[in-house]
C-alpha cells in the first residue's frame, strides 16, 4: 500500500536538504519580486559602481529571502508542493518542468 499523505513520504537527505531548499528559493524570489526587481534596477545603473550604491537595495532583498528561509510554515508549504511534485512524476512518469512546459500547448 503506498503512501499518500504527505506527512506519510519518507524523504531522503538529498529532498530535504537540497531539492526543498531549491522550491523555497524560486518560490521566495516570486515573492520578494519587487526587492528583486529594485536591486536588479539598481545593478543595471550603476554599472561598477553596484557594489556601493546598491546595498540598500541588497540589504532589502536579503532580508526579505532569509524571513522565507527560515520560517518553518515555508519549508512545510515547500516539502508539501515537493511531495505533490514527486507523487505525480512517480504517477506519470514526466518531470514537473516538463508537465509545466507542455501544458499551454496542450490547451
Amino acid at each position: 500500500m503506498a503512501a499518500t499523505h504527505a506527512d506519510e513520504i519518507p524523504l531522503r537527505h538529498v529532498e530535504k536538504e537540497v531539492l526543498i531548499p531549491k522550491i523555497m528559493r524560486e518560490k521566495a524570489k516570486e515573492l520578494c519580486a519587487s526587492k528583486v526587481e529594485a536591486f536588479t534596477h539598481c545593478c543595471k545603473e550603476s554599472g561598477f559602481l553596484m557594489v556601493v550604491k546598491c546595498q540598500e537595495e541588497n540589504a532589502a532583498l536579503k532580508e526579505c529571502l532569509t524571513q522565507h528561509y527560515k520560517d518553518p510554515a515555508f519549508f512545510e508549504e515547500c516539502k508539501k508542493e515537493y511531495i505533490q511534485e514527486k507523487l505525480e512524476f512517480e504517477r506519470t512518469g514526466i518531470p514537473a518542468k516538463d508537465r509545466k512546459q507542455k501544458l499551454p500547448t496542450s490547451m
